[in-house]
Formats: structure tokens, C-alpha cells, sequence
């Protein structure tokens, strides 16, 4: 089981237990990500998240051999320390901007281009860290909030199996958002891999629709990334149905975050209530 709280000082102590006591934290979310010299050290939440570092590291040796840009990993081993996954890459230079939806989705058509690796990929199991995420949450998270995102899960995952795509099955990013992609000398470069997957090339396209309806992204910059794609999954009529798993998942990922940020806490109820006032118009806020 993943520790019900993963702090920066928890990442700290196993980043130090793994030999790199003057290792530089670069970001804290999902997982803990530290600089040291040219490494970037990723640090998992938990145990039960071994298999997918190590796939992630397989998916990243995968698209290097199909000379997709995206970020390379420097050891092939994945460590077990202190009950936390820590995997090796190699380390981004300096971005030179902030990626845009634009920059997206050259990397997308590469990549829903590709042929099934032959180590296999899961279905993108977008609702599957609800729980997860939910008990990581502990007290600080109502019973009775909980319990509605759980009835969302259980409701959208039943719908969700039933969808009939537009596009063609295959390779996905995940979780495709410009935070996923770094912009370095030789152009944009796809990071965190952890959510690759076999499953409907929608979900990675959804996540953008997404990323205006809620998140700020202005419309000329989603009509830039659909421009570039060729196509707007709000056209086709399962999108509603994975904007609900989306917003749900998206939710429920604050919840983890909660116990130690009371900023977390208080984004999760604007989530959760938006939610169940089904307004799509409250505007909602990364961590």
C-alpha cells in the first residue's frame, strides 16, 4: 500500500537513502521528481506503483528505438527503497518556454501512429486510482464526498466500456497535457510516461477539451491544438461520457494531497461541489 501521506520531506529521506543527499526537488505531485547533476530522480508514492515505474521505463526505451521525442531513461533497473519506486533519467536541459496545446499534438500523431510494443500496455485505467487517491486523503476527506465519487467511478466506468471510438485503438500518452511536454532546444519532448497506454485515442485528446472547459486554456489555443491534430473529439459523441471520467479522476487526484496542503483541500471542495452542482462553468485550479 502507498503511504496514506507522501510529503516532500518523505521523498527527501528516500532520495537520500538512495545515495543523493544534495539532490534538488524539480516538482511534487503524482510523484517526487529531484535533479542531481545530469540525473532526474523520479520518486513513486508507494509499493503497489513498482509495476508501472518499470513499465514506464519499458515505454520509454520503446519510443527511443521509434525515435519519438521523449524524455530517455538512464538505468533500466527500477529500485525498491524505503517502499517507494525510484527510477533514473536522463535529465531534461533548461526549457525554453512553456508548451502550449499547439505543441501537443505533433507528439500525439507520433505516437497514436505506432504499432503495439511487444512488451504489451494496459488500457488506460483513468478511473482505477480514485481509491487510491481517496484513501490517501484520510480524515481530512468527508465520508459523504467520497462516497459520491466513488458512485461517479463505478457509473462512468460502466459507460466508458461501452463507448465506440472514432479513431482507431492503440498507443496512448495518458494523460497529454502541455505540463507533460517540455520545450528544449530541438522542440517539444514528451515526460512523465507512467500513464502509457492501449485503449481509445480519445482519451488523450479529451484531456484537452478538458483543459479549456475548466482549466483556463483559452480557446484560441484549444482550436490551435485541434488545428494541428486534424480532428476535435467534441465532436464525437462519446466525449461527454470521458469528460465525466476525466473531472471525476481529475478530483479525486487532489484528495491525496489534501492532509498535507490545506490549498489542496480547499481545491478538492471546489471540485466536488461543482460536481454535484453539475456546473461546468467553475473554473478549476492546478496544484
Amino acid at each position: 500500500m502507498a503511504d496514506a501521506v507522501f510529503t516532500e520531506d518523505r521523498a527527501r529521506a528516500v532520495v537520500e537513502a538512495a545515495g543523493h543527499p544534495a539532490a534538488e526537488l524539480l516538482s511534487f505531485g503524482e510523484n517526487a521528481v529531484f535533479a542531481d547533476g545530469r540525473l532526474a530522480i523520479k520518486v513513486g508514492r508507494g509499493a503497489d506503483l513498482l509495476d508501472r515505474a518499470r513499465r514506464e521505463v519499458r515505454v520509454a526505451d520503446w519510443l527511443a528505438k521509434h525515435d519519438v521525442p521523449a524524455v530517455r531513461s538512464a538505468e533500466s533497473e527500477v529500485r525498491l527503497i524505503e517502499g517507494h519506486p525510484v527510477t533514473y533519467w536522463q535529465r531534461l536541459p533548461e526549457s525554453l518556454r512553456a508548451a502550449e496545446p499547439a505543441d501537443v499534438a505533433p507528439l500525439l500523431k507520433l505516437v497514436h501512429a505506432l504499432p503495439e510494443p511487444d512488451f504489451g500496455l494496459p488500457a488506460r485505467d483513468l478511473l482505477g486510482g480514485v481509491e487510491r487517491w481517496l484513501r490517501a486523503g484520510g480524515s481530512v476527506i468527508h465520508p459523504a464526498d467520497a462516497a459520491y465519487l466513488r458512485r461517479r467511478r463505478d457509473g462512468f466506468a460502466e459507460q466508458a466500456a461501452a463507448l465506440v471510438p472514432q479513431l482507431p485503438r492503440g498507443p496512448i500518452h495518458g494523460d497529454a497535457l502541455p505540463r507533460n511536454v517540455h520545450i528544449g532546444p530541438d522542440g517539444p519532448v514528451l515526460v512523465d510516461l507512467e500513464t502509457f497506454s492501449s485503449d481509445l485515442r480519445e482519451h488523450d485528446l479529451v484531456v484537452q477539451a478538458l483543459s479549456r472547459d475548466r482549466y483556463g486554456v483559452p480557446a484560441l489555443d484549444y482550436a490551435a491544438f485541434t488545428t494541428a491534430y486534424g480532428w476535435d473529439v467534441t465532436e464525437w459523441d462519446g466525449y461527454e461520457v470521458l469528460r465525466g471520467a476525466r473531472e471525476t479522476a481529475a478530483c479525486a487526484w487532489v484528495a491525496q494531497h489534501a492532509p498535507a496542503s490545506p490549498s489542496a483541500l480547499v481545491e478538492f471542495r471546489r471540485r466536488v461541489a461543482s460536481l454535484r452542482a453539475s456546473d461546468a462553468t467553475v473554473r478549476w485550479y492546478s496544484l
